[in-house]
């Protein structure tokens, strides 16, 4: 959320004479009022541009509240990592700092027929890991093109296990196009305080099968703060150079 600016009121002082009040200049008043303007349109500038996330901008299309693993008003599930059925389809993620194996789901078709339409087209090469949290999520796939957007297949079963590649979207429901996350960590059962879960909103579609350890090196890249004031810009690029169909 964008930091709120306090707005002080103004006091007014005494003559030392202690007959009447100081008048202020016309153009300090005029001065403080611009100022106080200016802080009022950029917090709801800031307000804005956090809420309403476009689905062209995938630094926007992104996992709900940040990281809801370290916030107290989110709570999360011990449910130990089950095995999902798989397809056959491999990707390989090519990085400038390894490679990482993903192993498609096969009950979510629409979204990994979108997926490797993306892949099969080179739509990811030379994009990068524009988020990086440690303890929740690594997040790529951004691609500055209009996209069409999928619908949600979260079904009977979908778990947004640790290691696990997940379509990153808005609040609004069926908005993911290109974006995706692995769950550094386990999030599934993650559940909000207006009831909404994790795994009830982004859609889980493979797992990483090897290369594990390359997601750990990619998560503890040192990181800044982001436009949005959350600490998840990395420092450093981390690159996907290419993403190829392996099987």
């Amino acid at each position: 959320m964008a930091p709120k600016y306090n707005r002080k009121k103004s006091t007014q002082h005494k003559h030392s004479t202690g007959k009447g009040r100081s008048k202020k200049p016309l153009y300090l008043v005029i001065s403080t009022l611009a100022i106080a303007s200016i802080i009022i349109i950029a917090y709801f500038a800031g307000a804005f541009n956090t809420n309403n996330l476009s689905t062209t901008s995938d630094t926007a299309n992104t996992p709900k509240n940040s990281d809801p693993q370290t916030s107290s008003t989110a709570t999360t599930s011990t449910t130990p990592n089950q095995t999902p059925a798989t397809s056959n389809t491999k990707v390989l993620l090519h990085t400038n700092m390894g490679n990482i194996t993903i192993q498609l789901f096969d009950d979510k078709p629409i979204t990994t027929k979108n997926f490797l339409n993306l892949v099969a087209a080179g739509k990811y090469d030379g994009t990068v890991f524009h988020r990086i949290m440690k303890d929740f999520m690594i997040q790529g796939g951004a691609i500055n093109e209009n996209l069409t957007q999928i619908a949600d297949e979260i079904g009977s079963y979908n778990h947004n296990y640790q290691y696990t590649i997940a379509m990153a979207k808005t609040s609004a429901p069926n908005s993911a196009t290109s974006g995706f996350f692995i769950n550094t960590v386990n999030n599934s059962g993650i559940t909000y305080p207006d009831g909404t879960t994790f795994d009830g909103t982004y859609t889980a579609f493979g797992q990483v099968i090897e290369g594990k350890d390359i997601v750990d090196k990619i998560a503890n890249v040192p990181v800044t703060t982001n436009i949005q004031g959350e600490r998840s810009q990395p420092t450093q690029t981390v690159t996907l150079i290419s993403v190829t169909i392996i099987a």
